[in-house]
This record gives C-alpha cells, sequence and structure tokens, in this order.
C-alpha cells in the first residue's frame, strides 16, 4: 500500500474518532458501531474525493465488523479509482471472516463495478475459497472490467490439477477487446505457466485470424515476460 496523506477535510474527520473516547475513569469506550458506520455511510457520500479517501483510510486504520457493509456497498459505486483501492485497502484490514461473506456475495452483484471490485478484493484478501465462487460467468462477463478482474484473480487461486482446465476456459477469450484487454488475458496465460501452453499451441492454428494473432503474441510474451505485448497484423 502507498503512502497517503493523513490529513483529512472537515467532512471525515469525525468517522471513527469515537474509537479514542474514554470514560471518567480513563478506560477505553466501547464505540456506537451503528452510528460509526453511518458516519462512514455519510463520508463516502461526500462530492470531494478527497474526503471520501480519507473516510476510507481512517475505515481501514480502525477497522471495526459494522463498516464492512458500507465498505462493500461502496465498492459498487464509488467512480474514483484511487477511493476505489482505497476501500479495497480497508476491507483488507478487516479480519476475513467479517469481510469474506459480503464480498463474495457481491460477486452475484447485478452492476457490473460490484462484480469487479469484488474479484478485486478477493484477489487482495487472499483466501483460497475464492477459487470456488468464480464461475464462467465471470470468466467471460460481457463487462470487460469484470472479465478481466476475473481472468487475474482465478490465475492466482486456481488449483495446480485444475489449471489445465482453466487453460481452456480463458483461450475462449482469445481474440477479445482491445490492446488493453488482449494484453490482460495474456499476463494471466503467463502467471498460469506450462498449464496454457498447449491450448495457446493450438490456438494458433484458429481459423480465426484475430485468434491466432492473441494466441502468438501471448506465447511470445510468455517466454519472455519482460517484453513488449504488440499483434501482428
Amino acid at each position: 500500500m502507498t503512502e497517503h496523506s493523513s490529513g483529512t477535510s472537515n467532512g471525515s474527520d469525525a468517522t471513527h474518532t469515537t474509537a479514542h473516547s474514554l470514560s471518567p475513569d480513563g478506560s477505553a469506550e466501547r464505540p456506537d458501531e451503528t452510528a460509526m458506520a453511518t458516519t462512514l455511510a455519510i463520508a463516502l457520500g461526500k462530492p470531494d474525493p478527497q474526503e471520501r479517501l480519507n473516510a476510507a483510510l481512517k475505515a481501514g486504520t480502525y477497522p471495526e465488523p459494522a463498516d464492512v457493509p458500507v465498505l462493500v456497498a461502496r465498492c459498487e459505486i464509488e467512480p474514483d479509482f484511487q477511493v476505489r483501492e482505497m476501500l479495497t485497502w480497508a476491507l483488507v484490514r478487516h479480519p476475513p471472516e467479517a469481510t469474506l461473506p459480503l464480498v463474495l456475495s457481491a460477486l452475484r452483484s447485478i452492476a457490473a463495478q460490484g462484480r469487479s471490485q469484488a474479484l478485486h478484493t478477493l484477489s487482495k484478501i487472499g483466501d483460497p475459497v475464492a477459487w470456488e465462487h468464480i464461475t464462467p460467468e465471470h470468466l467471460h462477463d460481457t463487462d470487460d472490467e469484470v472479465a478481466r478482474a476475473a481472468w487475474r484473480t482465478a490465475v492466482g487461486f486456481v488449483p495446480a490439477d485444475e489449471a489445465a482446465a482453466l487453460a481452456q476456459d480463458l483461450a475462449r477469450e482469445l481474440g477479445r477487446g482491445d490492446i488493453d484487454v488482449q494484453r490482460s488475458l495474456a499476463r494471466a496465460f503467463v502467471a498460469l505457466g506450462e498449464a496454457g501452453t498447449p491450448v495457446l499451441e493450438a490456438a494458433t492454428r484458429s481459423g480465426d485470424a484475430s485468434v491466432r494473432a492473441h494466441a502468438a503474441a501471448t506465447l511470445r510474451i510468455a517466454e519472455d515476460p519482460e517484453s513488449t505485448f504488440y499483434l501482428n497484423d
């Protein structure tokens, strides 16, 4: 996680300040979790993205289980990339037993961003249980960002004995999308390793020119991961 400024604006200063409240005898008081979650929701709804970033930062700095539903819900609609990254970081800072059920549920969101952010967050949480919940529907989602997140996450969790089957599934996406989408799939194949080589070699003989070009480019980058990804005309 890159370092972020600790300065916050007035709109998010109230978030989690009760985490430091003391009773008259000097002992720590239990914060009102419902009130804190409400305060967080308000802060995350501010129009200024810096205020939302600061609110998410505080939510991760002082993890509270009641905040998890608020953070997951905001992932679905947050328009700013940096804030979405901070929301994911904040969720990772909470115990997996608090985050996983809700993040896994978000995989079924009707909002594409909700699904893609859930996949991204699962990759950061790192719990292998995620593999059981990544479906062909995610891998072949019509939304490019969901599919790309699914490819990246799937290759990170796939058991060794299922890697070849995953390679077959990923090969169905060869030729899809623009250069960025195709580069994402190529990187997923590189992460998958030798299990992907047979299907890529077979794809170079496809009757579809775009599939052949994508497969050949992927094999090149698999041989030299530091090389530039490009497609032959």
